[in-house]
């Protein structure tokens, strides 16, 4: 059966480069050979199958577990994720039994190790489809999280909201914009079927091909989670005001300080990146400088009025938006990127003008990343005092400030409305 085969091999394809590289759903995508060549339906198809995959991937696994004679981990790498693969689609995903048992079993002779495995594919697929529905009844979305993220969240934030968390994540996230002129909000809302949140983000229900939305080529708005929107709005930026916009790719917050009129200069050592940065500033008609450079070694021309840094992070904050990101972190790595955090913190703080404001965020519900990284760079800085986040700042998120001024969004937060990204955001001034 030759119907469906292509979506299907690239969606297994890409789910093992990403688990054995580590790497983002859609670049994987991107490179896995065929993905191009595909109708959009088919493409749109695979990506479908690849998100449900990872935003499923502990329940499946359980369901997996009990047809299996040994541990998923010890089955060779194509055919686990065929496996896995071919029963997210089963439990998951509504699709007819019959096609998915029959294109995954002949994706096993796409390579000598699966196929002799191709009896054993069917008879597992089989099982899933008859006996899987009632043993993925009996697990629970937070089985989506990998150990050491379910740890952490659970001793952070509590078994409550860990579970709120975890409910938001399981459902495809909408699409927020961020309108360039503010007083055009309430027309593009209009337009384009919107609701306008508290913060001012416009939030649709469907995502869909946003390059074909009306707005999009004049660059009236750009797409920005609405938690991701925040941090820039806390820096009190003027017009005519120097910023420095560090790890600015791909450039949402760049686009908010430049329509308000600031002199932006965005620094990101990720040309690639730094290419849909450049894009987006030709699209929406915003000026701002580009620097190529690693933020601990750049130095502006001159002391910037407000710094803002979007600090590399796990990302773990995102994990309703990009799935993989759990998946793809280990425990090591937030110990790793903290450190790095506090180096650029500090090399920001330089960038200062005295009596400047500075505002670190991470798109992290790791509390290394977050609080326990604000907390360091007031021991490390002593030219640094806090600035507390006000109730009138973030319009209905009251309850994300923190006993020390910070700012700690979670997806539970507004889970009615569809949830946001995780992200820690602080405020310091630069003493004079």
């Amino acid at each position: 059966m030759k119907d469906g085969l292509p979506p299907r091999r690239c969606a297994a394809l890409a789910y093992a480069t990403i688990l054995r590289d580590r790497r983002a759903l859609e670049p994987a995508l991107e490179h896995t050979p065929g993905y191009r060549k595909m109708s959009d339906r088919d493409r749109a198809f695979a990506r479908a199958i690849l998100a449900t995959t990872f935003r499923r991937l502990g329940q499946t696994r359980k369901v997996l577990d009990k047809f299996l004679a040994k541990p998923l981990e010890e089955t060779t790498e194509y055919a686990a994720a065929l496996l896995v693969t071919g029963a997210t689609q089963l439990l998951w995903m509504d699709g007819p039994p019959h096609a998915v048992v029959s294109t995954t079993v002949a994706l096993c002779q796409d390579t000598t190790e699966t196929y002799g495995l191709k009896g054993v594919v069917n008879a597992v697929l089989r099982k899933v489809s008859t006996e899987g529905p009632d043993l993925a009844a009996r697990t629970a979305p937070r089985d989506n999280l990998p150990d050491w993220v379910s740890r952490s969240w659970r001793k952070a934030y509590g078994p409550g909201t860990l579970s709120r968390i975890t409910n938001v994540q399981m459902q495809p996230p909408p699409l927020d914009l961020t309108v360039k002129d503010p007083l055009e909000r309430e027309r593009w809302a209009e337009t384009l079927g919107a609701e306008i949140l508290p913060t001012g983000t416009l939030r649709r229900k469907e995502i869909g091909d946003v390059t074909q939305l009306p707005g999009f080529r004049e660059g009236a708005w750009w797409a920005q989670d609405a938690a991701a929107a925040i941090p820039a709005t806390l820096l009190g930026v003027k017009s005519g005001d120097h910023v420095a916009d560090l790890c600015a790719a791909p450039g949402g917050k760049t686009l908010q300080l430049a329509a308000l009129g600031a002199r932006v200069t965005a620094v990101d050592d990720n040309e690639g990146r730094l290419k849909r940065l450049r894009d987006n500033l030709s699209r929406t008609g915003l000026r701002a400088a580009v620097a190529v450079e690693d933020v601990r070694r750049f130095r502006p021309k001159g002391p910037a009025d407000a710094v803002l840094l979007d600090a590399p992070c796990t990302a773990t904050g995102t994990m309703r938006r990009h799935p993989e990101a759990g998946w793809i972190k280990k425990p090591g790595d937030v110990q790793r990127m903290s450190k790095l955090q506090l180096e650029m913190a500090g090399a920001a703080a330089r960038m200062l003008r005295p009596g400047g404001w500075m505002v670190i965020c991470t798109c992290s519900l790791q509390p290394e990343e977050g609080e326990q990284l604000a907390a360091r760079l007031l021991e490390t800085r002593k030219d640094l005092k806090p600035v507390a986040i006000q109730d009138g700042e973030v319009p209905g998120l009251a309850e994300a400030i923190t006993p020390e001024g910070w700012l700690r969004l979670t997806p539970a937060l507004w889970a009615d409305r569809g949830g946001m990204d995780g992200f820690f955001a602080a405020r310091f001034e630069k003493r004079s």
